[in-house]
């Protein structure tokens, strides 16, 4: 079977996607196939988990590296946090003994995001789009990780950021970052071009057979394409095999839901050029499965179907759920990244919790149909609320040009634009929002679902926003104050579930999370491992030898990160409804215990 997305493949090629869907072991079997058809490839990770070296047992790192066991292939693995720290240094170590201490430490903290890391790993690879020199002994480049849309667009923005950020009229989002690239301004011009040429570059979008994740890649599409890049293939990975689902209920039910979410696929990446690529029952390691990824044949170890033998004893959400309803009131945050289950979850907590006779608020940034199809139904002792994203951000930027943005000449308030177009400006203004319905959780429990980032919430807490403010106001006084903030970091207030799935990225993206927390003072209180094959008790020999494959994971949460947690099965119907939301926190690990004993 050849792959559409490798016919004619341009000199440049990137991967991109959410985490956890595949991208890397993409990018290496694609490097590996046109590596044994004689072209010459360098293969190039910027992916913060990047086990490129571990897929071809060798150590990469920061240099271009030989893959001696593939004839005509190299890798680099470029750092983003050892490239992020370095730029941080560039801007802030020119400063350190001239400004105020306080002033430092919130450049530092503006430049700790998500976006920093990104620009700065563009500002490393850069040259490979643009210095023909540096590639001259290779026919293809192959990314693994693309750089965002916003990041892209803040790069073609005029060069007058500088005394822009000097004035102090930017905002707390992503503009900061910006400050340390003004000597690299050609180049990334030259870089954007690059990536906009169809001719030299083609994106590969990758997604899995979820709703979601496909509504998501197709978000990514529409903004590739408004700044240019359209030259766009859309592979659909870890799609279930007909072969299979027989005799096995589970797997029938996974594959029933993945061809409704197929055929129901956004017509922005309905008209892209599609591959889907099957799920596979090995960990994508080792040249042998590199070789299989791109083909349709499914192999499975002799003894897969012989059973899964979990090292630990896996708590259920049930058990969570006990140890919440203790208190008797208080707030609930459900956080993760992005097609881990946030909001199914939260549903369940907050199905369960009503159910045993509390007042309970359900609040969500999702869309309004989302959440309501979940529940599909309403239940004494449940509120639920819905806060708009878009009105919400748009409030936010309309302060902010009316009182920061009244005196800025044009190119300023373009520039102030722009700021405020960040994804950290929405997820400031949905915290706002937020903070009105956190006080609720004195009387009551209150569940909110997507909740901010720890990067976030730094920013707001050094830009000196409303707890500082408060602070100042009630500093000597002896009068009794509580900020969202405080709240927040009160674990005898707030409970912070962290969602996660029992793979390796996403472990590794709730674990950089948690840390992103730990340093706004905000200490996550359990981690949930939400649709694991291993708690639902397979049969399927494939799904079977999936399941071994994420007690590793849950190992690693449990003895690594997480001070409690459980296990979520993956159920057999999609969790959608009152009754069904209940089985997530009415399991009692009968499946696990099945799993153990054959």
């Amino acid at each position: 079977m050849i792959m559409k997305f490798l016919d004619e493949t341009p000199r440049f090629m990137f991967f991109t996607g959410k985490g956890g869907v595949g991208k890397t072991s993409l990018a290496c079997a694609t490097a590996v196939t046109l590596a044994e058809q004689g072209a010459r490839v360098l293969l190039v990770s910027t992916d913060p988990a990047s086990n490129v070296g571990q897929v071809f047992n060798t150590e990469i790192g920061n240099r271009v590296t030989a893959i001696e066991a593939v004839r005509n292939l190299s890798a680099l693995e470029i750092d983003p946090q050892g490239a992020a720290q370095q730029y941080r240094n560039r801007i802030v170590d020119p400063v350190r003994g001239v400004l105020p201490d306080d002033v430092v430490r919130g450049i530092e903290e503006s430049l700790s995001g998500a976006c920093t890391t990104e620009i700065a790993a563009f500002d490393e690879f850069t040259s490979l789009l643009t210095d023909a020199n540096l590639t001259l002994d290779f026919d293809h480049v192959i990314f693994d990780t693309a750089p965002t849309g916003h990041t892209i667009r803040l790069l073609q923005l005029p060069g007058a950021w500088s005394n822009f950020l000097e004035a102090g009229q930017g905002d707390a989002s992503c503009l900061g970052p910006l400050a340390g690239l003004e000597k690299q301004r050609t180049q990334y011009r030259e870089a954007v071009a690059a990536l906009a040429d169809s001719r030299r570059t083609r994106l590969v979008l990758v997604a899995r057979a979820q709703r979601a994740t496909l509504d998501e890649a197709a978000r990514t599409s529409q903004e590739l394409a408004d700044i240019g890049l359209s030259q766009q293939h859309l592979v659909i990975n870890g799609v279930l095999p007909a072969a299979a689902v027989e005799h096995d209920a589970l797997a029938a039910a996974v594959y029933e839901r993945e061809q409704a979410a197929i055929a129901a696929i956004p017509p922005r990446l309905a008209a892209l050029p599609q591959d889907q690529v099957t799920l596979k029952a090995f960990n994508i390691v080792g040249l042998d499965s590199l070789r299989m990824l791109l083909s349709d044949k499914t192999v499975v170890a002799p003894d897969a179907g012989n059973g899964v033998s979990p090292a630990i004893e896996a708590p259920d959400l049930a058990s969570i759920v006990e140890d919440i309803a203790a208190d008797g009131h208080g707030l609930v945050m459900v956080m993760g990244k992005g097609g881990v289950g946030k909001t199914t979850l939260a549903a369940a907590v907050a199905v369960e919790l009503a159910e045993r006779g509390f007042p309970v608020h359900l609040t969500t940034s999702d869309p309004a149909a989302h959440l309501a199809r979940t529940l599909e139904g309403t239940l004494p002792h449940l509120t639920v609320s819905r806060i708009d994203p878009h009105t919400e951000t748009e409030r936010y930027r309309q302060h902010v040009l009316a009182t920061k943005g009244a005196k800025l000449d044009a190119e300023g308030r373009a520039l102030l634009e722009e700021d405020l177009r960040s994804p950290c400006t929405e997820e400031i203004a949905v915290f706002g929002a937020f903070s009105r319905i956190i006080r609720e959780a004195n009387t009551k429990f209150v569940i909110m679902d997507t909740a901010p980032t720890g990067h976030t919430l730094l920013l707001l807490d050094a830009t000196g926003a409303y707890h500082r403010e408060i602070a100042r106001q009630m500093s000597g006084s002896n009068v009794h104050y509580t900020t969202p903030m405080m709240q927040l970091q009160d674990p005898a207030q707030t409970k912070v579930l962290l969602v996660t799935l029992a793979e390796t990225t996403p472990v590794l993206e709730a674990a950089n999370l948690q840390e992103d927390l730990r340093r706004a003072g905000i200490e996550p209180w359990a981690w949930l491992i939400n649709n694991s094959i291993a708690a639902a008790g397979p049969s399927s020999p494939l799904l079977r030898q999936r399941a071994r494959n994420e007690l590793s994971e849950i190992k690693t949460v449990a003895q690594r990160h997480a001070r409690r947690y459980a296990v979520v099965p993956l159920l057999k119907s999609e969790p959608v409804g009152i009754q069904r939301l209940r089985e997530l926190t009415g399991y009692h690990a009968e499946a696990a215990a099945d799993l153990r004993s054959s």
